[in-house]
């Protein structure tokens, strides 16, 4: 069972660590896990994440590799070292890089090579980090898949990029509600959906084109949502945190 703490992954899109610190500082221990991204990433690089799991934070690093296998399997190793718990990769990027990422999961932190848990220094340590696919991205619409030169419909794109990624060994899959219940009926119930463009009932949708609320990406079979600025930019965040813990709560206990 995943609680109601774990399924809520705070964004920490900000420019600076001060600020990320004060986010994390702000939410207290209401708030388990946070993501990471390319703004914060670039500005800080690792050390961020480094002082975030040394603060006793999961970290979902949202980088999104790309690349030839050789290259994101350096890349999920180098983020393994680093203590991250998350990370994501594009599904698009083929099965060859997909099993790279997976393989290169399954390490110690000396680099040896385990499939899940090492014994160091006396304490056995859980240090397989997940690896989620990305689909497609929730700015994107129908027409912006077109545009793109996929002539099937959105939402079978995602359900095929999702196969792809958990037959090719991925923990999941990031992805909007609004296609995780196709994903959960036609791959089944054994894998990560992690939702982003989430926002609360009266937010705005900033660049985010496929919207849901909480309650309807967990009833959609999302496992994880990704909340940002509704939460970081709130007049009140620990009392936007809660309403929305108390939102996946009550719809994960209905279910």
């Amino acid at each position: 069972m995943i609680s109601s703490r774990e399924r809520l992954i705070v964004a920490l899109d900000v420019s600076s660590s001060a600020e990320a610190q004060q986010i994390v500082t702000c939410l207290g221990e209401s708030i388990q896990i946070y993501k990471v991204g390319m703004q914060l990433y670039t500005a800080e690089g690792p050390q961020i994440v480094r002082d975030l799991v040394a603060a006793g934070r999961r970290v979902f690093l949202d980088l999104k590799y790309h690349d030839i296998p050789n290259t994101v399997a350096a890349a999920v190793r180098e983020a393994a070292q680093l203590g991250v718990s998350m990370l994501t990769v594009h599904a698009s990027g083929g099965t060859k890089m997909l099993r790279a990422a997976t393989e290169a999961a399954r390490v110690d932190i000396s680099g040896r090579g385990e499939s899940s848990q090492t014994l160091t220094a006396g304490v056995t340590r859980e240090l397989r980090l997940k690896v989620l696919a990305v689909t497609v991205l929730t700015s994107m619409d129908e027409s912006d898949v077109n545009e793109i030169g996929v002539e099937t419909a959105l939402r079978d794109q995602v359900v095929r990029l999702a196969s792809l990624a958990i037959k090719a060994g991925c923990d999941g899959v990031v992805s909007s509600a609004q296609e995780a219940r196709s994903l959960r009926d036609q791959l089944g119930p054994e894998f990560l959906i992690v939702t982003p463009g989430v926002r609360p009932p009266g937010s705005t949708h900033g660049d985010q084109a496929r919207v849901v609320t909480p309650a309807e990406a967990i009833r959609a079979g999302a496992t994880h949502i990704v909340v940002g600025r509704p939460i970081t930019a709130a007049t009140d965040p620990p009392v936007a945190a809660d309403q929305i813990l108390q939102e996946i709560e009550a719809t994960a206990l209905a279910r």
